[in-house]
C-alpha cells in the first residue's frame, strides 16, 4: 500500500528583518504571518555579499528555554559564550545549541568581505527540559553524510534518516528531521516522515513541486511550504540545481510564554528568566 502524501497547506514568503546589531535577514517563521509552527519558533535565512549587511554581527545576548540551530552555507562565524565555549562555524557546519536554563553568547563574522549565507532555526524545548544545563552539538561539514537519495537527488543528512544513513544531531524530545536536498529539473524524491510530526520545506535555490495531485504546489526560491498530515512528502525539482531544506519535528503541544530571547511556559517563568539574567545567574 502506498504511503499517504502530505499536502501543502500553505506557502509564504519571508519578511525582511534585522537582528543583532543590525544584521539584515529574512524571517520566515516568527513573523506575524506565521508566528510559530510547533515545535519551531523561528526560521531566519541570512544571505548577502554586502559586508555592511553582516559585519555588525550578533553581540552578546542571552537565551533560555529553547534551542538555536545555525547552519552555515557560506562564510565564517565565530561564537563565544559565558561558559567558556568558543569556535568558528565554517561553510557546511552546523551548531545545535541547547540554551536550557541560560546562556549568554555572541556570534560575530570571522570575515570582512565575501558572502555570508545560512539559516538559523529556533526549536522549542519541553517544560521538563527548559532548565537543563546548556550544551552544544556542533559539527564540521565532514561529519554530515551525503546520500544519493534518488536518481538526481542528493541529500545532506543533518538530523534524521535517509536510506538508512543517520545524521549526527539527536534530540529525543522533538526527534527532528533536517535535510538539505539538491534536485535537478524533473528529479523526484519521496521521503517518509514520522506520523504527527510538524513539517515544512523551504526552497532557497531554484523551484520545486511539493506534494501530489491537487494538494501539490510549486514553491519558488525563498518560499516556505507548510506541510499537512501524511506519511511521506513528495518533492520534484522544477529547475536545475534546485536546493531546499526539509525540516520536521514532534510538536510539544504546550503553552508558550515568549518574550525576546526567552521562551518558557508561563508568564511567571518569563519574569524569573529576566530576574535571573539581570542578577547574573546565567
Amino acid at each position: 500500500m502506498s504511503p499517504s502524501i502530505r499536502p501543502v497547506l500553505r506557502t509564504l514568503r519571508g519578511q525582511a528583518a534585522s537582528d543583532g546589531a543590525g544584521v539584515k535577514l529574512t524571517r520566515v517563521i516568527g513573523s506575524p504571518q506565521l508566528p510559530d509552527l510547533d515545535p519551531f519558533l523561528m526560521l531566519d535565512e541570512f544571505g548577502t555579499d554586502r559586508p555592511e549587511d553582516y559585519l555588525a554581527g550578533f553581540p552578546e545576548h542571552p537565551h533560555r528555554g529553547f534551542e538555536t540551530v545555525t547552519y552555515m552555507l557560506d562564510g565564517r562565524m565565530r561564537h563565544r559564550d559565558n561558559h567558556g565555549n568558543e569556535g568558528v562555524l565554517v561553510p557546511g557546519s552546523v551548531q545545535w545549541m541547547t540554551a536550557g536554563r541560560g546562556i549568554v553568547h555572541s556570534e560575530m563574522p570571522e570575515q570582512e568581505e565575501g558572502r555570508m549565507r545560512g539559516f538559523q532555526l529556533w526549536v522549542n524545548l519541553p517544560a521538563r527540559e527548559k532548565m537543563t544545563a546548556p550544551k552544544y552539538q556542533e559539527y564540521g561539514p565532514e561529519r554530515f553524510p551525503e546520500v544519493d537519495a534518488a536518481p538526481g537527488v542528493r541529500a545532506k543528512v543533518i538530523a534524521g534518516d535517509v536510506a538508512g544513513v543517520r545524521g549526527p544531531i539527536e534530540q529525543p524530545a522533538t526527534r527532528p528531521t533536517y535535510l538539505d536536498l539538491r534536485l535537478g529539473a524533473g528529479d523526484r524524491y519521496q521521503h517518509l516522515l514520522p506520523a504527527g510530526h510538524t513539517a515544512f520545506a523551504y526552497v532557497y535555490e531554484g523551484s520545486a513541486r511539493i506534494g501530489d495531485g491537487e494538494d501539490a504546489a510549486t514553491v519558488q526560491a525563498r518560499e516556505l511550504a507548510v506541510l499537512g498530515e501524511g506519511e511521506a512528502v513528495v518533492l520534484e525539482g522544477r529547475e536545475a540545481d534546485t536546493r531546499l531544506i526539509l525540516v520536521a519535528g514532534q510538536p510539544l503541544r504546550e503553552p508558550v510564554a515568549r518574550y525576546g530571547p526567552f521562551v518558557m511556559n508561563t508568564q511567571a517563568e518569563l519574569r524569573q528568566a529576566f530576574e535571573d539574567y539581570q542578577a547574573g545567574r546565567f
